[in-house]
């Protein structure tokens, strides 16, 4: 199990993107609430990645989806999320949605926040759930299956110092330089989603592997 696994994940879930929605969460939120919000979202997250990576194949063997299949499919979903991300939005965003508003109307009443919408879909949705599943049919033995679910604990740990350090690090980036780091990524997941799609293209129809380049 190589790093890309990880790199993919941290380039999907990108917690920076995410600060100013957590900001704007908690802005009435005392140490220790924030502190909650903090740890449940960090939690959820792992555990979103961790129940993919253990259970992602099962599921796909009981609805008898084939891997090539969801592969390409998964492969679009990156490739959407990254379109977001290019566009200095986060990955999981929805463009019909109202995530920031309802947040922000769920803090006010008092209801918890970090699952929902912070955890699921800002941090983890259905791109980040497709990319741990693909990767987890590559996983053939015990100690790869466990530095998948490992990533889940780093994406976790980089999510909470993100949140943790959000006042400073959106002081130190500011808007700017968040639209500048989530473009970034996006550009990166955009070359990985196609990396996706074509492993699943050509095991779908290996004609494709044997075509001629032209040129």
């Amino acid at each position: 199990m190589d790093f890309k696994p990880l790199i993919t994940l941290l380039a999907i879930v990108n917690p920076l993107a995410i600060v100013p929605f957590f900001i704007h969460y908690t802005q009435g939120f005392d140490r220790a609430q924030r502190r909650r919000t903090i740890g449940v979202a960090s939690f959820s997250a792992f555990v979103v990645i961790a129940a993919s990576a253990l259970l992602g194949i099962q599921i796909l063997e009981f609805f008898g989806i084939s891997l090539a299949s969801f592969q390409v499919g998964g492969g679009m979903l990156l490739l959407t999320s990254a379109l977001n991300m290019l566009n200095a939005k986060p990955a999981e965003a929805k463009p019909t949605t109202n995530e920031m508003e309802d947040g922000a109307e769920k803090a006010a009443m008092g209801a918890s926040i970090a699952v929902v919408p912070l955890t699921i879909p800002l941090l983890t949705g259905p791109a980040t759930m497709s990319t741990v599943v693909i990767y987890s049919e590559r996983a053939q033995t015990f100690w790869q299956q466990a530095t998948l679910v490992g990533y889940g604990v780093v994406i976790g740990l980089v999510t909470a110092v993100c949140f943790t350090l959000a006042g400073p690090i959106a002081r130190f980036l500011g808007k700017t330089g968040i639209n500048v780091m989530t473009r970034l990524m996006g550009l990166i997941l955009a070359a990985l989603a196609v990396e996706v799609m074509a492993d699943g293209l050509t095991k779908l129809f290996p004609a494709l592997a044997r075509a001629p380049i032209a040129g």
